[in-house]
Order: structure tokens, then C-alpha cells, then sequence
């Protein structure tokens, strides 16, 4: 290869839930990733086929906290030495508006947009550090996304409620976040992407729902790639290419109390399926992937105001950290 690493590096863009984290040093010619942008691990859980309230205005406002001790090696194993006592916090700050129109466009789907301005606090901090370990670039604006969608109206199920409940959304993530080629943990990615996604709701029995949420994405280069990004000759990389990914919520739950409350269980899954790519040269062992799951609820204090609360313990992360999840979202509808 003709490049090597002096460091391992993370692209923090934090827009609806997941957390790329830093790489920590590693031998040179070593392949790891933590490129991926920031993405929706388990920021939407029960019910996410469709709005609870029908068309018009939804104004959402998300707090989610990250905490992990351990940055996973391609092998998912320790990426730090054991001695650097590792502790990554990230506190995610996402408000949300989406306009559900009531006008059928294609067959029978509904128009409508999302935007989502997040904001980002990080704190990465050691037992013992190193020269070379990644640093956090604090607090800032995270980049910004917008997605037009069709939502289609429930299918009935007779007099007992909805049965079925769909939308598809083409997410773009726009590089305004705060970010600086010389820190390793940014609020910003420095590169757009492309995440569109199908959501869905089943109503296996009219207190009992299942629903997903499927994204598959893709990225363009950085041009400003992180430092950690060295070519044999000790010149800087001139760009990077995260790979592409697969990245999939589920949850299902039961009403145990009529029109008030729903339990059940949350979880999500990231695959990324291509190599990140450094100059143009695709890296082996550069994906990443972790698997989150945890208990949840949903408290409805009317049809237009409901309260989210999910939590995630992860496991089988490679190329990336490993931890909990605790994310809280308030959803009203105008």
C-alpha cells in the first residue's frame, strides 16, 4: 500500500443517532474505518410507519447520550491499549420538523419534508494518553438534514384500527457541522451523503405493533481528510471515501395501557458493505458493524403530544466503539 497511518480516525457527524468514534493509534498500513457519518441508531423506534396524528406539522426535539469505554479494532478487539482507559461521552442535541402534506402525489403516497438541525457535544478523555490518540473538537452545530418523502395512509383492518402503515424518505446530509481536519472527534463530517430509507408498521394484533426502519448509504469523498491520514512519503492523504452501509432499526411493542402507554423491546443493526477508500486505494478491514438492543417505551399524553424513551446496550462492534445508548424524544403535532 502506499499509504499509511500514524493514527486512527473518526468522522463524527451525529444527525439521527449513531456515533462514529475515533480510531485510536494503530501500525502503520493497518486498515480500520470510523469513517462513516453520524446515522440513526435507534433514534426511531414503536410505531414509525406513519405520523400518530395524521397530516399537518410535527415539531420533534431529541436528547441522546452516548457513553462507551471501549474503541473496538477490526477484529473486536481493544483498539487502544488497555492502559489509555478510554471514556467517550457524546451528548446529541437533534430538532426535528416535519410538514406531512395531505395531497397524494404517486400512487396514493402523500408528499412531505423533514429538516433536522443537530447540535453535538463531545468528550473524549484517558486514564493515560499518547501522542496520536484522538482528540474531540467539543461542542458545535452537526450537519444538517433535509428529506423530502411520500407517507401512505394506513391500511384498516376492519373496525379494529390500522393493520399495515408505510413511508419512504430520501435523506440527504448536507456538511455545515463544525469540523477541523486536525481533531479526530467532529460535531461535522466535511462530506454530503445519501441515506434514503423505507419505514413501516405492523399491527399484528391491535395492541401489539412491529416496525422498521431500513437506510441504505452513500457517500462522497472528503477532500480535507483527517490527519490521521499519512501517504508513505508522510505528505497528507488528499482524500477519503467512507464506505457504503446498511443501517436498520426494529422495535416492537405492546399497549398495556389503552390509548397511554406502549413497552417493548428497540434495537438496531449497522453493516457497512464496501471498503473505505483512502486516494483512491479501497482498504481492506476498513467496515464497520454493531448491534444494539434494549427495553423501550412510549407514553401518549394525547394523539398530538408522546414521549420516546429507548434504551441500547451494544455488542459485536468492529471498527468502532462499544456501549450504551439512552435516547429521549418528545414528538408533537400542530
Amino acid at each position: 500500500m502506499k499509504w499509511t497511518r500514524f493514527g486512527k480516525i473518526v468522522a463524527l457527524m451525529i444527525i439521527l443517532s449513531g456515533l462514529p468514534m475515533p480510531h485510536g493509534p494503530g501500525d502503520p498500513g493497518t486498515a480500520t474505518a470510523y469513517d462513516l457519518p453520524g446515522l440513526n441508531l435507534g433514534l426511531t423506534s414503536f410505531l414509525d410507519g406513519g405520523p400518530p396524528a395524521g397530516p399537518g406539522l410535527y415539531f420533534t426535539q431529541y436528547f441522546n447520550y452516548y457513553h462507551s469505554g471501549r474503541l473496538a479494532d477490526r477484529n473486536g478487539g481493544r483498539a487502544l491499549p488497555s492502559f489509555a482507559g478510554e471514556t467517550l461521552n457524546v451528548y446529541l442535541f437533534l430538532s426535528q420538523f416535519i410538514y406531512q402534506s395531505n395531497h397524494d402525489v404517486l400512487l396514493g403516497g402523500k408528499w412531505g419534508l423533514d429538516f433536522i438541525i443537530p447540535v453535538v457535544v463531545t468528550d473524549l478523555s484517558y486514564s493515560m494518553a499518547l501522542p496520536g490518540f484522538p482528540q474531540d473538537n467539543g461542542a458545535g452545530l452537526g450537519d444538517i438534514l433535509v428529506g423530502p418523502f411520500l407517507q401512505w395512509d394506513p391500511v384498516p383492518l376492519g373496525g379494529s384500527g390500522p393493520l399495515f402503515m408505510h413511508r419512504f424518505e430520501l435523506q440527504m446530509l448536507f456538511p455545515t457541522g463544525k469540523y477541523d481536519h486536525d481533531r479526530e472527534i467532529n460535531p461535522g463530517s466535511n462530506f454530503f451523503s445519501f441515506d434514503p430509507y423505507w419505514a413501516a408498521t405492523i399491527f399484528i394484533t391491535p395492541r401489539w405493533e412491529f416496525s422498521t426502519r431500513v437506510h441504505y448509504l452513500w457517500n462522497t469523498r472528503n477532500n480535507d481528510p483527517n490527519r490521521s491520514y499519512i501517504n508513505a512519503d508522510g505528505t497528507p492523504a488528499g482524500s477519503t471515501l467512507a464506505g457504503q452501509a446498511v443501517h436498520l432499526n426494529f422495535a416492537s411493542s405492546y399497549e398495556v395501557v389503552e390509548k397511554m402507554l406502549h413497552v417493548g423491546v428497540n434495537g438496531y443493526y449497522l453493516k457497512q458493505t464496501t471498503d473505505t477508500h483512502v486516494d483512491g486505494e479501497s482498504i481492506a478491514g476498513s467496515k464497520e458493524q454493531v448491534f444494539g438492543i434494549g427495553p423501550g417505551l412510549v407514553f401518549h399524553w394525547s394523539q398530538d403530544t408522546h414521549f420516546f424513551v429507548n434504551v441500547y446496550f451494544e455488542t459485536a462492534a468492529e471498527n468502532r466503539p462499544e456501549g450504551q445508548r439512552y435516547n429521549f424524544r418528545l414528538v408533537h403535532h400542530f
